[in-house]
């Protein structure tokens, strides 16, 4: 059949076997029924975990690897997914536990030249080239590995799905052997999976839904940096992440990414600002770049590279209308220098500050910070945890901090050796800072 008959698709069909079990689940549960229980009667559990001995991946998941999870790490290819995971597997090894590391792609010495560059590993770590889930499972439950990596999970085959590996059915079906692994025998496994064109994991939703922890790898392959983002954690918050920088002998962790961030900063250069963005608990100083120019085009153009685009477009129409700034003829580019992507509503008026540098030519002391959500009337709206972010600027240097005046009454402590000004619209920030 071309088009299914429900949502309406082209080419949506999937042949599917159907395995026939000898038993019914009626006979089958005979004998040992499970009956309902209050909540004060489950015992209390508190998940055993181990570190990975990389503490960026720790804080992401949530305080270290959980016993008997599954997680999943996805990302783009040449990410760097099979070098981190291979690092953890180096630092287990260093803590004597028993790593079964299983890879669909590549071969055991192209694993070994990768291994190599990263360092010197433990007896501990063994490798498996095989792609039939009947023998995975067979060498697992001879082995009894603490730990246990899959690279990758589109290329595992069950022989009774008639379909190809890396379909939706194969998929499916391998998450739900290795959940049976996980669980059944307490061992941790982190399976590597690929991603489609927008971005998200390539199979079945339900794929992300089987897991307990997604992890996705983002970062342009071509840049130094990495984000480890988490965006699903049954044991911990999913609004951290961890940054990695790119070297030759593997991923090293960049424990004060701020600063990371803000290495090579032009001096006495108008259109560029400090603003600061909220990672889960954690905050990130960031560049932001303004370069606005005469348009020599019937309509100006518009370039946001690391922020919202239609955020930028609302933002100049906020000056035009509230600050008496004519921007309608002129082109705008927005940038957030290192290639990071911050969406947080905080980094408005740091965007808003360096396109008023860049029009009126004027530069902006680069011992100051800014930080505020815009609104439409030219307001400088509130923002969470100020303190933390101006705690971190005067950590790194900073003099001076412009950030939104109603966040004086939400528990900000006096801070000494750094000048904080409180503003309520767009004007008094313009004011302030130029």
């Amino acid at each position: 059949m071309g088009q299914c008959p429900g949502c309406r698709e082209w080419n949506t069909f999937v042949e599917e076997t159907v395995s026939k079990s000898g038993k019914s689940d009626s006979v089958r549960m005979m004998g040992e029924e499970k009956k309902p229980v209050t909540l004060s009667g489950i015992p209390d559990e508190t998940e055993i975990r181990m570190s990975s001995g990389i503490q960026e991946l720790d804080r992401v998941l949530g305080g270290g690897i959980v016993n008997g999870s599954l997680v999943l790490v996805g990302g783009d290819p040449g990410i760097g997914k099979s070098t981190l995971l291979l690092q953890v597997c180096k630092n287990l090894v260093d803590q004597k536990r028993k790593v079964l590391y299983i890879s669909g792609e590549e071969s055991l010495g192209q694993i070994k030249m990768r291994a190599m560059r990263i360092g010197q590993f433990g007896d501990t770590l063994y490798l498996l080239c095989e792609t039939n889930l009947n023998l995975i499972k067979k060498a697992i439950e001879q082995m009894k590995p603490e730990v246990v990596v899959i690279d990758s999970i589109q290329t595992m085959y069950q022989e009774e799905v008639s379909s190809a590996p890396g379909s939706v059915s194969q998929v499916r079906e391998a998450t739900g052997v290795f959940m049976q692994i996980a669980k059944g025998m307490n061992v941790t496994v982190f399976l590597v999976g690929h991603v489609t064109k927008e971005g998200v994991v390539a199979g079945p939703r339900v794929l992300e839904h089987m897991v307990d922890t997604v992890l996705y790898f983002e970062g342009d392959r071509h840049a130094v940096y990495r984000i480890l983002r988490g965006v699903k954690n049954r044991f911990g918050s999913t609004n951290e992440i961890g940054v990695f920088e790119m070297r030759t002998e593997g991923l090293r962790e960049v424990k004060n990414p701020s600063e990371f961030m803000l290495n090579g900063r032009p001096e006495n250069a108008s259109g560029s600002v400090v603003a600061c963005s909220m990672e889960g608990t954690r905050p990130i100083l960031m560049e932001i770049q303004a370069l606005i120019c005469q348009s020599n085009l019937g309509i100006p153009r518009r370039t946001a590279a690391g922020t919202d685009y239609n955020r930028v477009n609302l933002l100049l129409a906020v000056l035009e209308k509230r600050a008496g700034l004519h921007l309608s003829a002129c082109d705008a580019y927005i940038n957030i220098a290192g290639g990071i992507k911050m969406n947080e509503p905080a980094v408005d008026l740091g965007v808003v500050m360096a396109i008023v540098s860049s029009y009126k030519d004027k530069v902006i002391d680069d011992k100051t910070m800014v930080f505020g959500e815009i609104g439409l009337s030219g307001e400088v709206r509130a923002v969470s945890m100020a303190e933390q972010r101006i705690l971190e600027a005067k950590k790194l240097g900073f003099k001076r901090v412009i950030y939104p005046k109603v966040c004086e009454n939400i528990r900000i402590q006096k801070i000494e050796e750094i000048k904080l000004v409180g503003v309520s619209n767009i004007r008094e920030a313009i004011k302030a800072i130029l």
